[in-house]
């Protein structure tokens, strides 16, 4: 879909903005269409959505290289290469590679 885009800059509250890069994180969605994706859902013609029921899905904890790759927005090669080389938190299991999210996690934060 074709849509033409304008810029929008906001300033949130630290744990909102701690609250959307988890969710980025999480989910392997940008930012972006995260923020569009709440918009839609919440803003109509008619006003302000509520009253829905908002079910969540917890992520699983265990992931495969793909699923690992989707979360750090890497290709799958080059996350396999890096749990060969040992840069990446990882296990083999069975002749396959398995990545826990929080240890992946915890390996991407600096802090």
């Amino acid at each position: 879909m074709d849509e033409t885009r304008k810029a929008l800059f906001v300033r949130l509250a630290e744990a909102d903005t701690n609250r959307l890069d988890q969710a980025a994180a999480t989910t392997g969605k940008s930012k972006r269409q995260l923020i569009t994706d709440a918009v839609r859902e919440h803003l109509t013609d008619d006003g302000l959505v509520v009253g829905r029921v908002s079910l969540r899905e917890d992520p699983d904890e265990v992931m495969t290289p793909a699923e690992a790759a989707r979360l750090l927005k890497l290709d799958e090669p080059a996350v396999i290469e890096a749990a060969e080389r040992g840069e990446l938190p990882a296990r083999r299991l069975a002749g396959q590679w398995r990545f826990a999210r929080t240890a992946v996690l915890a390996w991407l934060d600096p802090a």
